[in-house]
């Protein structure tokens, strides 16, 4: 099957990316390491994070790519590889992740939709900030920790109670 994805140079864009085993809560217990692979690739392939949350099994981020680039692709690869270097090998590996020597980590694809305009890119920023809600990890946005949520409020994007308390 062929995915035709949208590449724009310098575009924003939404991501949601899984791990494999979405009973699995790695990402959360690991963000040391998952952080260490975004800074990593970000350094040497830079990006703009809008906005991330992440998740135990799965993440959402808004990212900006900068004006002569439009490779989401290969940093998502990297971010990926860089995560499951890092991690011990003890996931049940299936003949053809053996064959293709892939880990057992995260689902071979991701979720793009690239933002339109600025109603679009609200909507999605807002939907990566309210998702540990959703989830019913949370009664209140400001409660998760893996979420750029706190910068945006550090920044006058939002108040503290946005979502989960009355004022």
């Amino acid at each position: 099957m062929q995915y035709r994805r949208n590449y724009v140079k310098g575009g924003s864009y939404f991501f949601t990316v899984n791990l494999l085993d979405r009973n699995k809560s790695l990402l959360v217990e690991h963000i040391d390491l998952l952080r260490e692979a975004i800074r990593f690739v970000k350094l040497r392939r830079p990006f703009y994070i809008d906005a991330w949350v992440v998740l135990p099994d799965h993440l959402h981020a808004v990212l900006t790519l900068p004006d002569n680039d439009c490779d989401y692709s290969g940093r998502w690869r990297e971010i990926k590889k860089r995560f499951s270097k890092s991690l011990p090998k003890t996931e049940f590996l299936t003949q053809t992740r053996k064959r293709k020597n892939e880990r057992g980590i995260w689902q071979r694809r991701f979720w793009e939709h690239t933002i339109r305009d600025d109603n679009d890119y609200w909507h999605h920023v807002n939907y990566v900030h309210f998702n540990p809600m959703k989830h019913g990890l949370v009664s209140r946005v400001a409660d998760w920790p893996y979420s750029s949520f706190h910068r945006a409020v550090k920044q006058g994007v939002y108040t503290n109670n946005w979502c989960g308390e009355k004022p």
